[in-house]
């Protein structure tokens, strides 16, 4: 079952394409040794139209996914954790094919990233660290064997991006099809309480008292939570945690998220260390409103007629891959 779920975990993000690239946040432990197949890198193990990919391309993009899993759970990736993903090799070479051959329409479609625009995500990707090594030891801990490989994800990202932007606005719906299915699907806008919470995480009380003193001085709370939150899963996205129901977060967390003030900085901790937490709205258990649950329904159907098309696009691409060379036995 654990196999199961991790495998799960490493597929499920990419419907259409992974989007948003994680940025380098200092780890709380150092990597361990590599853990990679004995095989010859440049072994072939798909192509993709007219692309070749090798053995080695297919272990760093391996090794990004299963990072992205556990920087989500708030731990630092370590290689010694890729022995946890092994199973899901095979399973994951069918959607790396898939994601090269988006990759390739998005190019073919005229979409790039210019060079200046990568030099000043890498800057800004590294002005959060005093030294290389630094920087060097939190690629690590986000999957990222270096930062040439960070700069190479960041285009393909950008690139992606766009593309997958510019196909899903061809579908448009109008009011009469997102109220015919509000209607008919009402079960699934009925949510729970929720509490829609952004924190900074960090060892100490004096810490947490001296990040709320520099949130009250007008400190931006996103610039601060990817400087110094120990949870990487959030830093990267300025400490937001999204939207959760009740008695998903540990207690005293829960407790400060469905009672405490709102839009107000409040620390409290927990056996992960102390949080400078802020509530940013509370959804009350019920049926979503239309009027809310429209822009969600506009884009699910554009979504997912997308996807139909990409499918379409992708099939006309020749593939071929050999899923027995990146089993690790």
């Amino acid at each position: 079952m654990k196999q199961v779920l991790l495998t799960l975990a490493l597929l499920s993000g990419a419907a259409l394409a992974q989007t948003a690239p994680a940025t380098p946040t200092a780890p709380a432990t150092p990597a361990a040794a590599p853990a990679a197949p004995a095989a010859d890198p440049s072994t072939v193990v798909a192509r993709v139209g007219t692309e070749t990919i090798t053995l080695a391309d297919f272990d760093r993009a391996f090794r990004l996914a299963a990072a992205r899993v556990v920087n989500a759970q708030g731990i630092p990736f370590e290689n010694s954790y890729l022995a946890e993903f092994a199973g899901a090799r095979a399973d994951y070479l069918k959607q790396y094919v898939r994601d090269r051959a988006v990759y390739q329409l998005a190019r073919a479609a005229g979409n790039k990233v210019d060079a200046a625009t990568l030099d000043e995500q890498m800057q800004e990707a590294r002005a959060d660290f005093q030294s290389d090594a630094d920087f060097a030891e939190a690629l690590e801990a986000t999957g990222y064997a270096s930062a040439d490989d960070l700069r190479a994800e960041l285009e393909r990202q950008g690139i992606v991006g766009a593309y997958l932007q510019s196909v899903q606005k061809r579908f448009a719906f109008g009011d009469a099809v997102v109220t015919g299915y509000y209607n008919l699907n009402k079960p699934r806008f009925t949510r729970e309480a929720e509490a829609c919470v952004k924190h900074i995480l960090v060892p100490t009380q004096a810490e947490a008292q001296a990040i709320g003193k520099e949130l009250a001085a007008g400190g931006d709370f996103a610039k601060i939570a990817a400087d110094k939150s120990q949870d990487p899963g959030s830093a990267a996205q300025g400490g937001d945690l999204g939207c959760f129901g009740q008695g998903e977060m540990v207690e005293t967390f829960d407790k400060a998220s469905f009672t405490g003030p709102v839009n107000q900085v409040q620390t409290v901790q927990s056996q992960f260390g102390w949080h400078v937490l802020v509530v940013t709205k509370r959804n009350a258990a019920g049926l979503v409103p239309l009027a809310e649950a429209a822009p969600l329904i506009r884009e699910q159907l554009a979504r997912e007629a997308a996807q139909k098309y990409l499918d379409a696009q992708v099939t006309k691409i020749s593939t071929e891959a050999f899923p027995d060379r990146v089993t690790v036995k």
